[in-house]
């Protein structure tokens, strides 16, 4: 049987699962992926705890004794949040190890509410940091304007970061350059480079989402021709970028001093329309030196039949600036597309979390009225 993700891995794509929860840590799922599909990270966010936690009861346990001790809600998700990430944490060392840092990490998302504030964030991110206490962990910073220095001053203090939320060139360019500045600083501070790692979270399938809307919206021949077009060339392009930054210079420097590169992560690589082949975002993104974090759907669906065919993104760049070209010229604003979606991307989490931490609240009062249900006893790992 082809072993289409060893395939993957070869080609130079590191395979992280996008989702997490209690019960695929308790069940063994987790590691299952990390031994046998060539997994080797975690990705997590607000909507995947939120769908992790509703409906299960591998966290009454935990919950039932945060209630005891009159813990707050927003207490409460930090340590529920925090004890799976630990957990996913020690499973991945071992990849960890085995790659010298490189793979083998686990991202938990400070809390979306704060995602215009640059100091709460970098507060939160220090405490996430504290509280999970693993070094394979990524702090995820949302790349908003505010984020962007939180972003710089975590990294100076030797916080790993996952920059997510990226959709525009533009602001993955400034995303790069605080990296470099916050790598610069940890230098100046005589902070061990080459523990410190970081990727940036590049969005995929949502940007073609929300332009295919507008291509149908014009309807001519050629907007219906550039359907489903613009994700992977936007995709491409960033890489371009990241092509030009990493080679120049400054980081040239950099690297010498022991700094790892930023690598870029796609995410969102869930195909959302029907119509296209449910490995697009994988096979058309391929070259050496990135990350796909999938969903379990794609990854399986990568496993059964996704094409692997070399370098997929370094030849494709002139390709890609087409299609930009070509969607300027028929009135796609990619300027209002990246930026709604960054909106949208934020609301989308900042929804999620008030639902959980709804749901946390009502068990919390639950579990204090002694009203407990069944309780799976699971080990926390501290």
């Amino acid at each position: 049987m082809a072993d289409r993700l060893g395939e993957l891995t070869a080609a130079g794509v590191a395979i992280w699962l996008d989702d997490l929860s209690r019960a695929r840590l308790a069940t063994g799922s987790l590691a299952g992926l990390v031994d046998n599909s060539h997994v080797v990270g975690v990705t997590s966010n607000p909507t995947i705890f939120q769908k992790a936690i509703v409906g299960s009861d591998h966290y009454n346990r935990q919950i039932h004794d945060l209630a005891v001790r009159g813990v707050r809600v927003d207490e409460a998700l930090r340590m529920i949040t925090t004890a799976d990430v630990r957990w996913a944490c020690d499973v991945l060392r071992p990849t960890y190890d085995a790659t010298d840092g490189v793979d083998g990490r686990v991202s938990i998302e400070v809390d979306p509410r704060l995602a215009h504030d640059t100091e709460q964030t970098a507060a939160e991110a220090r405490q996430l940091w504290w509280l999970v206490d693993r070094p394979n962990l990524f702090i995820k910073i949302p790349a908003t304007i505010a984020g962007l220095p939180a972003i710089t001053q975590c990294l100076s203090e030797g916080i790993s970061i996952n920059v997510t939320l990226i959709f525009s060139r533009r602001r993955y360019a400034e995303v790069m350059d605080a990296f470099l500045d916050g790598i610069d600083q940890a230098r100046a501070a005589g902070r061990d480079l080459t523990r410190l790692a970081s990727v940036a979270s590049f969005f995929v399938s949502r940007v073609d989402t929300e332009i295919d809307q507008r291509l149908d919206a014009i309807g001519s021949a050629e907007a219906k021709a550039l359907r489903g077009a613009a994700a992977i060339a936007n995709a491409r392009l960033a890489f371009r970028s990241y092509d030009e930054v990493f080679t120049a210079d400054h980081w040239h420097t950099l690297a010498q001093a022991g700094a790892r590169p930023q690598r870029p992560l796609w995410a969102s690589t869930g195909v959302k329309d029907p119509a296209y082949p449910d490995t697009r975002y994988v096979v058309d993104l391929v070259t050496r030196g990135v990350v796909n974090t999938m969903p379990e759907a794609t990854l399986r669906a990568m496993a059964d039949h996704g094409d692997v065919r070399g370098d997929t993104v370094r030849p494709a760049y002139h390709d890609a600036a087409e299609v930009m070209a070509a969607l300027a010229e028929i009135g796609v604003d990619y300027d209002d597309v990246v930026d709604k979606l960054e909106r949208d991307g934020l609301t989308t989490f900042q929804a999620s979390w008030a639902a959980l931490a709804e749901t946390v609240e009502h068990k919390l009062a639950a579990a204090g009225r002694g009203a407990h249900g069944d309780e799976k006893e699971t080990t926390i790992h501290d």
